[in-house]
């Protein structure tokens, strides 16, 4: 059986990053900045108050206290956005908004609770350093500087600097489009009526919402039947609105295992086992003319999710043009002892927490009693997987092991 870790090797050279598109900022938020963005400006643009008051020559209120207030003349009010601002000399001030240009000649702007608050002639009681509530043009950011480096997620702290400086529209690596398709004769539609035999289809739910979690746009397709016809003519429909397509199901040694039997047939695609519990039956490649990656997951639902967390987020992060990092670990004791098949790496599903005991600050992990592939309850009251190596069959209670967090929800 192949590694884990070469598995994930290989389905990373299926891909890479998408191609950069101009975006304007809001639709590129969410996006993976393609190029680094220098400022055409400086912020602040020019010398600015901090602060409602007054400017002020601070030479003139050296002597400046509660017993011997200096009273200067008022010989302008300066609102923000002022482009006519002028200038004062020595022995006089202007009223000054939040926000506006410092006249030329001050250099120093005094909060108005240090005034009587005049507007014809001002009281003021204390002395000023030079500088004083000023914002000096390009002291954030000095004009040609990088704002945004290049492979930089862009949030909202991102988006207000871009346009800060003047962008309109960035660069981006595109939100990889998801496809996303289940298998089954024995599936139905949530909401359906469940006749004999039957099951609700919740694999394309639970990935639709993983790959929108992992900042991609999912289409899920649904469901189709176990005949291999159908399965190939339904991947023709929807390659021209995909960048990736997701399977779950059929992938197995069994008779009925149609993704297998219809993909093997293109000779683009391989199906092989890797040595991991849940999610052994694996298949990777490409189809279509367009030469789009298709990863087939295994149908039982803790094997799609796991299998998604292992193998897939790294994938599209890749396209997304990040790191194709795995999800963070930590160290923790266990809570409860575990087993784990000889030969193969489990992924145990188990609530992560953090606290402190006589030995300090520390995580324990606790797994969940339901750890069956088919199992997928337990999932909702998750938050971490236990990772226990290929070489190790059972792990006593009070061991430290790997744990892998899983993402939250937002």
């Amino acid at each position: 059986m192949k590694t884990v870790e070469q598995h994930i090797s290989d389905v990373l050279r299926l891909v890479e990053p998408l191609e950069p598109i101009e975006l304007d900022l809001l639709r590129a938020h969410g996006g993976v900045l393609a190029e680094p963005v220098t400022s055409p400006v400086s912020l602040p643009g020019f010398d600015n108050s901090s602060m409602d008051g007054y400017a002020v020559v601070a030479g003139d209120l050296a002597e400046a206290s509660e017993d011997t207030p200096v009273r200067l003349p008022v010989v302008a009010d300066i609102p923000a956005g002022d482009a006519s601002a002028g200038a004062i000399r020595a022995g006089h001030c202007a009223r000054i908004m939040t926000g506006a240009p410092l006249p030329a000649g001050a250099d120093a702007v005094v909060p108005v609770e240090w005034t009587d608050g005049g507007q014809v002639n001002v009281s003021i009681n204390r002395s000023v350093r030079v500088g004083n509530a000023v914002r000096r043009r390009g002291e954030d950011v000095e004009e040609q500087a990088t704002v945004v480096r290049s492979g930089v997620r862009l949030g909202s702290a991102e988006l207000g600097v871009l346009a800060a400086v003047g962008c309109s529209s960035v660069p981006v690596h595109p939100r990889p489009r998801v496809v996303i398709l289940s298998t089954g004769e024995e599936l139905v539609e949530p909401g359906a009526r469940l006749g004999p035999g039957q099951i609700y289809e919740s694999n394309s739910f639970m990935l639709t919402g993983a790959v929108r979690d992992a900042g991609c746009e999912a289409y899920r397709h649904g469901f189709i039947g176990d005949d291999p016809a159908a399965i190939l003519d339904t991947l023709d429909d929807v390659l021209l609105q995909a960048d990736i397509v997701l399977t779950t199901g059929g992938v197995s040694m069994g008779s009925y295992d149609v993704v297998k039997e219809a993909l093997s047939r293109l000779g683009t695609v391989r199906f092989e086992k890797v040595a991991v519990q849940p999610g052994k039956p694996q298949g990777a490649g490409t189809v279509g003319e367009s030469a789009t990656p298709i990863l087939t997951l295994p149908g039982n639902p803790v094997s799609a999710f796991v299998s998604f967390q292992l193998f897939v987020r790294p994938v599209l992060r890749r396209m997304r043009g990040l790191p194709p990092e795995p999800l963070p670990s930590v160290h923790a004791r266990l809570l409860a002892p575990v087993t784990s098949p000889q030969g193969r790496r489990s992924y145990l599903r188990s609530i992560l927490e953090y606290s402190r005991d006589a030995d300090g600050a520390a995580y324990t992990a606790a797994p969940v009693a339901r750890q069956g592939s088919h199992q997928l309850s337990a999932l909702a009251e998750t938050n971490s997987l236990v990772v226990v190596p290929e070489s190790v069959t059972e792990l006593a209670e009070g061991s430290i092991v790997e744990v892998v967090q899983l993402p939250a929800a937002h």
